[in-house]
């Protein structure tokens, strides 16, 4: 049985930023690849390089060197605008204090995603009841967020990086404002959607209930990528190749 080519696989890429005269190696060849499915966990110290490596593979940022391949395309240096349309279509987005627009609903959070590709209107409708029912939302989804939990609104916030079905999705400390108990809620939700559509999860934490329910943890420190964990047998053809 032929195993999937990874959905991300990154090639010696680096970073480098100027501060003043001070040159700051954020990045320091980075290799990795995540396979469709995988829940991949970043894990280091303040200013190891987990941020600036998200950045690059949510196609915000450009390495200075090295290659990024998404779907096997490479799109190391794209321009600007090529970068946000393929941004707007194939990755997904979950971050620490959610990002939900205050006055819109629950409904139109997760819709937008969907508004801003141009997708007509009764897909949309069934698109978003679809990801409001696998997150538990359906009921709050006339409510606006400053009406939702911490939990709840992180839902919407999962909701809206999934409703594209998008290749890759970054999440940037999504159980850090969360207790115990929603936490482990939020973790099973973005492991078993991403499971089930295929997507890939590269996600940032110092959560160990998150890294604990990852397929893999990846560790940095100064930059570099200082142990892989490929211990599962499902990621190993990700690095093959």
């Amino acid at each position: 049985m032929k195993t999937p080519s990874p959905v991300i696989r990154l090639q010696g890429m680096s970073k480098t930023y100027r501060m003043g005269e001070v040159r700051v190696h954020a990045l320091i060849e980075a290799s990795l690849a995540v396979a469709p499915g995988e829940l991949l966990a970043l894990t280091g110290p303040s200013g190891s390089g987990k941020s600036t490596l998200l950045n690059l593979a949510g196609l915000i940022d450009t390495p200075d060197a090295g290659r990024y391949l998404l779907d096997g395309r490479d799109v190391s240096q794209l321009d600007e605008h090529a970068r946000t349309l393929l941004r707007r279509d194939a990755i997904g987005f979950i971050f620490q204090g959610f990002n939900l627009v205050p006055v819109m609903t629950v409904a139109d959070n997760v819709d937008y995603p969907l508004f801003l590709a141009g997708v007509d209107a009764p897909m949309r409708k069934q698109r978003v009841a679809e990801i409001l029912e696998k997150v538990g939302l359906s009921e709050q989804a006339r409510r606006r967020p400053d009406a939702l939990s911490g939990g709840q609104r992180q839902r919407v916030a999962v909701a809206r990086a999934l409703i594209k079905r998008p290749r890759l999705v970054i999440a940037d400390e999504p159980t850090a404002n969360l207790d115990s108990h929603t936490a482990d809620q939020i973790i099973t939700l973005i492991h078993d959607l991403c499971q089930v559509e295929g997507t890939a999860c590269l996600v940032a934490t110092h959560d160990e209930r998150m890294t604990t329910r990852c397929d893999r943890i990846v560790s940095m420190r100064d930059g570099c990528i200082l142990a892989d964990g490929l211990d599962t047998p499902h990621v190993a053809h990700a690095t093959a190749a």
